[in-house]
């Protein structure tokens, strides 16, 4: 008698340079996605069933996460009982030594949870630095982690009041690059949260430079269109910058055109992090274990 499949939702996180993006890319492509690494150490768990990840949010070659999320069915042969979720946690761990990825929890939903499309809100941290010359005097451990913008100053006030216009509910077309998934992905998207903040990185204070300063560009939605964070983000510093007025960034909102969009204004992938996917506190209450589980 088989044992009853289990549906988990994963939280993991990766430093995203190393990868194509976190989707599953196909075997023959010189590099994999992410996918492709946590699909490979849920099949050597050894279960009867195919293994498909299915990721809440998608991210970019170059992107990295501080906390992504994804779902998977799990069903063992035989009579062997379920995972505990801390046991998966560290199983999967294990399996993808040495990648630069990490489960950082475990937890068993309902049967027909899915991780895309019962997130309630999705944001992110775009990681800028002003203040240096070149990328040689960025703190090495800093490399692909953030932007370096060389300006010794932004006009941080303008992109606060700047960052006030992506607020509330819009047609986003502009701040979307076009992919296979547009014709079929709605523009209408819900600003929850966009701020502009101090940043703060451990290694500037070891470092010679004391001009360094961090800012975090954070924005909150229901979900995001494809590039749409870089390209708000490097709006924001064009504003800061003084290349892109208010009225002429009120205008690209309004005009709903992808290909409105200036040219090489798009921020670079590696100041990029994925922070967190919400869900109802309710369908992440901690569930019972069956007594048969293993633990």
């Amino acid at each position: 008698m088989m044992s009853c499949k289990v549906r988990y939702l994963i939280f993991f996180q990766y430093f995203g340079s190393k990868y194509s993006g976190v989707m599953r890319s196909p075997a023959h492509q010189a590099v994999l996605g992410v996918q492709n690494y946590l699909e490979d150490a849920v099949r050597k768990l050894n279960p009867v069933n195919e293994v498909s990840v299915y990721v809440s949010s998608r991210t970019d070659s170059g992107v990295h996460a501080l906390c992504n999320t994804a779902h998977v069915d799990i069903q063992r042969k035989e009579n062997k009982p379920p995972f505990s979720e801390q046991i998966l946690t560290e199983a999967l761990n294990y399996h993808l030594k040495p990648e630069p990825i990490s489960i950082m929890k475990s937890s068993i939903v309902p049967p027909l949870f899915h991780a895309r499309f019962n997130a309630k809100s999705r944001t992110y941290i775009y990681r800028l630095v002003t203040g240096l010359r070149n990328s040689s005097q960025l703190p090495v451990f800093e490399k692909d982690l953030c932007w370096l913008v060389q300006e010794d100053q932004l006009n941080v006030e303008a992109m606060q009041e700047a960052a006030r216009l992506f607020l509330g509910t819009h047609n986003f077309s502009t701040f979307r690059a076009l992919n296979s998934e547009t014709p079929y992905k709605s523009p209408v998207k819900t600003m929850l949260l966009a701020d502009i903040t101090p940043g703060y990185s451990y290694f500037a204070q070891h470092h010679l430079n004391r001009n360094m300063q961090y800012w975090d560009l954070t924005f909150k939605s229901n979900s995001f269109l494809y590039k749409q964070v870089r390209r708000m983000t490097g709006a924001l510093v064009a504003v800061g910058q003084g290349r892109l007025t208010l009225p002429r960034l009120q205008e690209l909102l309004e005009v709903q055109d992808s290909l409105a969009f200036p040219r090489n204004m798009s921020a670079p992938p590696q100041g990029l992090f994925l922070k967190e996917v919400e869900y109802d506190d309710s369908e992440l209450l901690p569930r019972p274990l069956d007594p048969d589980i293993e633990a």
